[in-house]
């Protein structure tokens, strides 16, 4: 029988990376997307992974037409996917009364959000087409309040939950799935710079494993970990004042340079 085949942006490292391996353990064919390349090949041939079961695309989802490219070459080289997973992204600390942070804060929305729809849009038709597939938002408990000089990448996360939530309404006649996974902390390059505590810390396979599970489900939304889903929601309706006296003196994210 003919393997299922899933695309992942953000491979090459990371929650991405970490996903491509799980994915590739249950038997499924691998589309690759990332800007650096080299480290996807470097991984997969310490991997040992089967040349016939896995492509890589160049792209930079920052970029438009690089990703829609990138997903155009996976149509025509290997055939429409059974899910996608748009998993780029950037986590960077602002401080809106800095310049030069208003360009960070532009760059985090054209990975975070325009990159996360213009990675779904090669597919869509082709998958609506079918009948079926799954297209799968990685966001964040991040996006659902602000937290101080986390303001770029909270309210990127924020508009992907509710992107999400949009898309999945519009294609949902169309027998095509929408999964928005919310990760809470993850020890990857874009955690491991923290100067706060992160509680629930998972290590990137054990996310992909629960991950990979939610996704099969078809869970319209889901918190990994579960505690954190909980947090999630005491935060979420956690009166104002309380919140900003929680997290009154909490330690900022890293700005770019710092």
């Amino acid at each position: 029988m003919e393997r299922p085949l899933v695309f992942i942006t953000g491979a090459s490292s990371g929650i991405g990376q970490a996903l491509a391996e799980r994915y590739y353990q249950a038997g499924w064919d691998l589309a690759l997307a990332a800007r650096r390349t080299g480290e996807i090949q470097a991984w997969a041939a310490g991997a040992r992974l089967d040349p016939a079961r896995y492509a890589v695309y160049a792209a930079d989802v920052a970029q438009i037409d690089s990703i829609v490219a990138a997903g155009g070459r996976c149509l025509a080289q290997q055939g429409v996917p059974q899910v996608v997973i748009a998993n780029a992204g950037i986590s960077i600390g602002v401080d809106t009364a800095i310049r030069e942070d208003l360009d960070v804060i532009a760059r985090t929305y054209a990975t975070n959000n325009v990159g996360l729809a213009a990675t779904f849009h090669p597919f869509i038709a082709a998958m609506a087409a079918r009948g079926s597939g799954t297209l799968v938002g990685i966001a964040s408990v991040g996006g659902i309040r602000g937290m101080p000089g986390h303001g770029a990448y909270c309210a990127s996360k924020a508009a992907v939950i509710s992107y999400c939530e949009s898309l999945r309404g519009e294609l949902r006649p169309a027998g095509v799935k929408v999964v928005t996974i919310c990760p809470g902390y993850v020890d990857t390059p874009l955690t491991r710079g923290n100067r706060y505590a992160m509680p629930f810390l998972l290590q990137p396979a054990q996310f992909a494993d629960r991950a990979f599970r939610a996704i099969g489900r078809g869970s319209s939304w889901r918190v990994i970990p579960w505690p954190m889903a909980i947090v999630s929601v005491v935060l979420r309706w956690l009166p104002n004042a309380l919140f900003d006296r929680l997290l009154a003196g909490r330690p900022r994210k890293r700005r770019q340079g710092e």
